[in-house]
């Protein structure tokens, strides 16, 4: 059994605002710690639960924020940028039984703590097929393709929520609750991580591949804060506006979808100002 662990850092434990999660800073470097934690401790609960392989692919900005030797021995790390999958990368070279997303958020426009998808603050909403999407209900299509279940779910309690509606049999885990944006009730460390392990080792059970989804075509519609980035990611083929400040493109398969949207939020986020965005 291989098991693949998505680690955003939004949904860790004890992070609650933007400098928490942003690479240089000194509350980064604190929280750097609780983040490995979580996804150390999910990582030996699938041991616990019977895996031979635990692969961690970074997946939070830089990709190069995790503590590598607070790590289990036994786990393997793909870390750093760039990566045909982002996200989800590794998952398409077919040796991946079962997936968890440790330390994910909700989307753009929603409640939750640091709820974004993809860019911090210039993308207001997401939608897959007419229906809202976080990165984890984006994740959860691509490794569909794959025959690749997602198996457990780590972040705030909305961001468990979100999952009952993309990876309804997975095991949640929240570390915190939702008060604001900026704001939750956390657990301790300690706490999680015991609660961390012991879903992991039962999400464990779940890890068996499955037959490859074929649920295309899919449309991704996407809305910024500024009509300026609606008109530049038009250069995107297949790219086009559906509005002032939304834009919209469809795809056979979640594959394309995903590149293309990479593409469009590169776009958008080079065309952002510094004081007017």
């Amino acid at each position: 059994m291989k098991i693949l662990i998505s680690a955003d850092m939004e949904g860790a434990t004890g992070v609650t605002w933007p400098a928490d999660v942003m690479p240089g800073t000194a509350e980064w470097e604190r929280c750097r710690g609780m983040f490995t934690s979580d996804v150390n401790a999910a990582a030996q609960g699938f041991f616990d639960g019977g895996a031979d392989q635990v692969l961690v692919n970074e997946a939070h900005s830089t990709m190069r924020n995790l503590l590598l030797e607070r790590l289990d021995e036994r786990v393997e790390m793909l870390t750093g940028r760039h990566k045909s999958l982002s996200m989800v990368e590794g998952v398409q070279h077919g040796d991946i039984d079962g997936i968890a997303f440790v330390g994910y958020h909700t989307g753009a426009g929603m409640e939750g703590v640091l709820a974004h998808t993809y860019l911090a603050n210039q993308i207001t909403g997401v939608w897959l097929n007419d229906v809202r999407a976080s990165e984890g209900l984006l994740n959860a299509y691509v490794v569909a393709e794959y025959g690749v279940p997602v198996v457990l779910v780590t972040g705030d309690d909305l961001t468990c929520d979100d999952a009952l509606g993309y990876a309804p049999e997975a095991l949640k885990v929240a570390v915190k609750d939702h008060v604001s944006r900026y704001a939750a009730v956390c657990r301790t460390p300690a706490r999680t991580a015991a609660d961390i392990r012991a879903a992991a080792k039962e999400a464990a059970r779940l890890a068996v591949r499955r037959e490859p989804s074929e649920q295309g075509p899919f449309t991704v519609a996407v809305e910024f804060d500024a009509e300026h980035l609606a008109m530049a990611v038009t250069v995107v083929p297949g790219v086009a506006r559906i509005g002032e400040r939304k834009v919209a493109y469809t795809t056979d398969t979640m594959y394309e979808a995903i590149r293309t949207f990479k593409a469009v939020t590169t776009i958008a986020s080079a065309a952002v100002e510094e004081q007017y965005g």
